[in-house]
């Protein structure tokens, strides 16, 4: 290592110090070190994504003795998806989430422990735990209503789904969508008050996700198959979630392995290495590339490759759905609503802005008058396309009905994940056509010089950070071996075949 290399981590470490003291993040000090104009070439590795998945990659390459790479982000900031904002008016601010709030499961005693809490615990990130199935509010279209039991019995549906199908999973059975297996199971919602509930365990339309994909939940937060724990810890801390992601990026990374504020446009590869153009002018190149934008970019036009992707890449990359998940923050002058943590609201119209949460409670910020209700599904379009003045009014349509006579917000906002070029969705979810080897392609290399990583490769987390950190490892590693010892094929499944054949009368 050089003496300037030494000095550059040296000063980095202190302005880190000194950056936390201030709530200065710490991309932002090491963007105080970037230089402008110059374009790294002819690297081992370009890694396109600063998010959880290309740090975690970039820091398992280190630690395999490789320091020839590049992070390229479109930010300013690493983070990827977890983005913080400064919300509220003036004198009332704090620090929303709008990605990811949570980290989901952690550790149960001394068994498995959840990669990502030991970030948070490594970062002192500031989390409180979330008592999110017994600190809950119910209404209805008709204003507050107790369907508490019925609450009860969506939590013991939605486990005994997932317990059976993680044994059709082991029995080498079909899957089926979640919304057939509940009726298969006899459990299917016949209210508005089940469908609502049913939507809380859910998170989006039962008709759009996977019945055997489901058992993921298992691997999280059930010890016994191998989970981490059941607690959900939430951030509240200034500096946000993407905090981990940027102080583990300080332990390590050196400026001139930075590059910001760069979009990536196209991808040229073949088996002799890969060139990277962006927006910005930059031709960029390198033997090898890790592409870990999600899997909606990747579904769009929005980086070109060339050439065009294999069809099993590209079946891999359009069976799996982008997710929307909006957050809708609101804050009002005083505080109105109910004093548990999250409220549940069952409209006649499945999904209409259903999961309420109120962050004006004692445990996360009291007194910021901040609420914020979650659509996902096919409503996050439908919001997403709305004007501020349009939104609020539908949104206050229920609020009222929850609580008469509720005053306008004084200030709301809307996380964009769907339109925004950068993400094209919140998160990965596997539908009905679930199939083993489609994350397998998903995940694999082509031509060994173009890699992909995220949370939507994995096959255990997907939707999870924790996915989007074990996926980084697994790749990082792969790399390393392909560097280092020419190891560089990862097998991939030609073609996708049904189990048996289709009958003759079909063909």
């Amino acid at each position: 290592m050089s003496l300037i290399r030494v000095s550059v981590g040296t000063v980095l470490l202190s302005l880190l110090a000194g950056a936390a003291a201030q709530g200065i993040t710490a991309s932002q000090s090491l963007a105080n070190f970037t230089q402008a104009g110059v374009a790294p070439n002819n690297t081992k590795v370009l890694i396109l994504g600063g998010g959880m998945a290309g740090i975690i990659a970039a820091r398992t390459l280190h630690e395999q003795g490789i320091d020839d790479f590049v992070v390229v982000d479109a930010k300013t900031e690493f983070g990827g998806r977890m983005i913080q904002k400064p919300f509220g008016v003036a004198g009332r601010q704090i620090v929303v989430e709008m990605g990811p709030s949570w980290i989901q499961g952690t550790q149960d005693g001394d068994g498995n422990a959840n990669p990502v809490w030991e970030l948070a615990q490594k970062h002192n990130l500031s989390v409180v735990e979330s008592d999110l199935y017994g600190s809950v509010s119910f209404f209805d279209y008709t204003g507050p209503s107790n369907y508490s039991d019925t609450f009860t019995a969506s939590i013991d549906a939605f486990t005994n789904a997932t317990v059976v199908a993680g044994q059709r999973l082991r029995e080498n059975k079909v899957d089926m969508d979640l919304r057939s297996a509940y009726s298969y199971l006899g459990m299917a919602p016949t209210t508005p008050q089940e469908e609502a509930c049913q939507y809380y365990q859910v998170d989006f339309s039962p008709s759009q996700t996977s019945w055997l994909a489901s058992a993921n939940n298992n691997f999280t937060y059930v010890p016994e198959s191998g989970g981490y724990s059941d607690v959900n810890m939430m951030s509240i801390d200034p500096r946000g979630i993407a905090w981990i992601v940027q102080a583990e990026a300080v332990d390590f990374l050196k400026t001139n392995q930075i590059l910001y504020n760069q979009t990536v446009t196209s991808i040229h590869y073949d088996q002799n290495g890969v060139t990277v153009l962006t927006a910005g002018g930059y031709n960029l190149t390198a033997e090898h590339a890790l592409v870990t934008f999600s899997v909606g970019v990747l579904q769009n036009t929005d980086v070109v490759f060339e050439p065009t992707l294999p069809d099993w890449k590209r079946e891999a990359i359009n069976s799996i759905e982008m997710a929307g998940y909006n957050k809708i923050f609101l804050q009002f002058n005083d505080t109105f609503w109910f004093d548990t943590e999250m409220g549940l609201y069952a409209d006649l119209q499945r999904g209409r802005f259903p999961v309420w949460q109120s962050l004006d409670h004692p445990d996360f910020f009291p007194g910021s008058g901040v609420i914020f209700v979650t659509v996902t599904g096919d409503q996050s379009p439908y919001v997403e396309q709305m004007n501020t003045t349009q939104l609020q009014n539908e949104v206050m349509e229920v609020l009222r009905t929850m609580y008469p006579g509720a005053p306008d917000p004084v200030d709301i906002h809307i996380p964009t994940w769907g339109t925004n070029a950068l993400y094209r969705g919140a998160y990965s979810n596997w539908g009905a056509s679930f199939v083993p080897g489609h994350v397998e392609n998903l995940g694999a290399n082509v031509d060994n010089h173009l890699w992909f990583a995220g949370e939507a490769t994995s096959l255990k987390y997907f939707g999870f950070l924790q996915g989007a950190y074990l996926e980084g490892q697994r790749v990082g590693k792969e790399i390393a071996d392909c560097i280092n010892h020419g190891s560089c094929s990862v097998a991939h499944e030609a073609t996708i075949s049904n189990a048996q054949p289709y009958p003759n009368s079909l063909q």
